[in-house]
């Protein structure tokens, strides 16, 4: 019996599957690719299995693959769990994918936790969001929680608030990279190596997260903190409200929604 069974070890399950070995014994591996999932299982300690074998024979039951790509998978694994009399957790991170549509998909209830992770959690800083279905147990979400805990933060959020969650946290990483560097490519054009221009913006950036965190101010507060009068910093400021910075951010986001929403009814 294994403790977590992968289906779909991509960039996202591999992630949160290289978190739970952290905290983890037998962990199983199923992925179309098996050149890449039997090298995750040599690197973290894990098996190889098909996907029936790990709808069969794990205790939670990891869906790691594209909403594309689900239906297939859950018409292949949808007897073995109907089949199965002892306890077990299924842990969906199809996006856009709700929990009712997977009942619909495979004709039968039974516990889930959806969730919406991020790409940080493969070095323990992920912002992971999560949403318990009606038949997932006290003991279930406990499990969860133990298997996922070394990914990073656990958010519980309401099913109707995960896709516009996940259009933050989950589509946010790609945003923030593309700003850092752009943030490093103004940095080499004003003289500065780029190994240099890329520390300087990535730490700027992780610590402006954690002045945001930890002060508990407004970062418009923060942002005004910075800005001394007829400075510097107000001019790049003044540049960036030109150029409809905030609201391009906020149509990126809007999109990002838009889209996550879409690929659940495809």
């Amino acid at each position: 019996m294994y403790s977590l069974g992968f289906i779909g070890c991509g960039n996202m399950g591999g992630a949160l599957a290289l978190a739970a070995a952290k905290s983890c014994d037998g962990i199983a591996l199923a992925d179309a690719d098996k050149a890449k999932a039997a090298a995750l299982a040599q690197k973290i300690g894990a098996a190889i299995a098909d996907n029936v074998t790990i709808a069969r024979e794990s205790r939670a039951v990891v869906l790691g693959v594209k909403p594309q790509i689900l239906p297939a998978v859950l018409k292949e694994i949808a007897p073995v769990l109907k089949a199965r009399t002892d306890d077990y957790l299924v842990v969906s991170m199809a996006a856009g994918v709700s929990i009712n549509t997977l009942f619909e998909k495979t004709g039968m209830t039974f516990p889930v936790i959806r969730i919406m992770p991020n790409t940080p959690a493969a070095i323990g800083e992920g912002m992971i969001l999560f949403t318990r279905g009606k038949e997932a147990s006290d003991d279930d979400v406990t499990l969860f929680k133990s298997a996922f805990k070394a990914a990073g933060e656990l958010e519980e959020i309401e099913e109707r608030l995960i896709d516009a969650g996940s259009a933050v946290s989950g589509c946010g990483p790609a945003f923030v990279y593309m700003f850092i560097e752009a943030l490093a490519d103004g940095g080499v054009k004003a003289g500065l190596p780029r190994e240099k221009a890329l520390r300087l913006a990535a730490k700027t950036v992780s610590g402006s997260a954690d002045m945001v965190l930890l002060s508990g101010m407004h970062p418009g507060l923060l942002k005004d903190a910075v800005c001394s009068p007829a400075g510097s910093t107000i001019e790049g400021v003044h540049v960036l409200e030109s150029s409809a910075f905030r609201g391009t951010v906020i149509s990126a986001v809007t999109v990002a929604h838009k889209r996550t929403k879409e690929l659940g009814s495809e």
